[in-house]
């Protein structure tokens, strides 16, 4: 669907789309490195337990879903528009979005008996879908509640529930509860054989970071003074972070478990860095350097959609017996280069070319939301 008029309009929080952007933009860098060989450790996923900036990634731009739901649906409330018709657009959009991350999964072999129905798209669809519905038909006060039910109960359930054929509860790769959840009743190939980082139980607490982004939007839209507002969302995001990282002692942070910890620590940091680019951007009115955010925020999803739609071309077809990106590595490495400094260069490459076509739609003033 195409909207002409949302994007670019002035009353539009930039700062929210620049966030957007500059995260959509990030997680096409460290998906898409010229070799996964060569790769500097921050850009890099955790192994297991613990976080590295990449980590921040995906639970960012959930948290980013929450606050535009608000942004979205706030003032449809208000004027009374009908909810029927709203639970039709929030189950389209959800099915768009599902459908689109299948596809990305079956591209471009198409083998649909190894098809992995978990996955990044498909957890943000189940995320958006119960969370809308959520605030479409509860206050803020219940979804704080909601959401603290949720993290508990995941947390207890984690760590107390032995799993079947284990001598107890266990938080490791593959044997703990949720992978055995998923082992029983997620469909299609998991991502690691025995478990999967977008998995069925662990898409619970990806919920709550969701409202999380709700309970942000919902401060946002307050009235209550922009810089009441920004100190309020900092102060909130600062003492979530500290509670995320207090839990870790003892339910460690971990983003393929999505642990409750996770939840608040990833949240936290995102409340901050949103009130940071509110203060910069939106208060302060400072926007240089940030237009490649904005522009890329517009069409954030077409962006990613982009980038896995024209990844064999840039990392699958061969020519000279190898492919367009070990050509590239190689090449600078022959002339010098540090080998992870080539792959993050390819990387940023990549990045660039996904941003042309998102330039060329935000000119035309042609925002797709699916």
């Amino acid at each position: 669907m195409t909207n002409n008029s949302q994007a670019g309009s002035p009353s539009r929080l930039m700062s929210l789309d620049a966030f957007r952007g500059f995260t959509i933009a990030a997680m096409i860098m460290v998906n898409y490195p010229g070799t996964w060989d060569h790769v500097y450790a921050p850009l890099l996923h955790v192994d297991w337990h613990g976080i590295t900036p990449t980590d921040l990634i995906f639970p960012f731009f959930i948290f980013i879903v929450g606050v535009s739901i608000v942004l979205a649906y706030e003032k449809r409330l208000r004027s009374g528009h009908p909810k029927k018709d709203l639970y039709w657009k929030i189950a389209s959009r959800s099915l768009k979005i599902f459908a689109v991350g299948i596809f990305l999964a079956l591209y471009p072999s198409f083998d649909f008996l190894n098809l992995r129905v978990a996955g990044v798209l498909q957890r943000i669809a189940v995320v958006f879908a119960a969370c809308a519905i959520l605030y479409l038909n509860s206050g803020w006060k219940s979804q704080a509640v909601t959401g603290s039910v949720i993290l508990i109960f995941y947390w207890l359930a984690m760590t107390l529930i032995p799993t079947p054929g284990s001598n107890g509860p266990m938080l490791e790769p593959g044997v703990n509860l949720a992978a055995w959840i998923d082992q029983k009743l997620l469909p299609g190939r998991m991502w690691q054989g025995t478990w999967d980082p977008e998995g069925l139980f662990s898409t619970l607490p990806a919920i709550v970071t969701g409202i999380s982004g709700m309970l942000a939007g919902k401060l946002i839209v307050s009235g209550n003074g922009r810089e009441r507002i920004m100190l309020w969302l900092f102060s909130a995001g600062f003492i979530a972070f500290v509670a995320g990282e207090a839990w870790g002692w003892v339910f460690p942070v971990n983003k393929n478990l999505w642990t409750s910890s996770f939840v608040l620590y990833t949240s936290g940091l995102a409340a901050m860095t949103l009130a940071t680019a509110m203060f910069i951007i939106d208060l302060l009115g400072y926007r240089k350097g940030t237009g490649f955010g904005i522009i890329y925020g517009a069409n954030a999803i077409s962006a990613y959609v982009l980038a896995g739609v024209l990844s064999p071309l840039f990392y699958s077809f061969r020519f000279s017996g190898k492919s367009l990106n070990y050509h590239f590595v190689d090449t600078m490495g022959e002339v010098g280069m540090d080998l992870k400094l080539a792959s993050l260069l390819y990387a940023l490459i990549y990045v660039g070319v996904i941003f042309i076509p998102v330039y060329t739609m935000f000119r035309k003033r042609i925002f797709l939301k699916l």
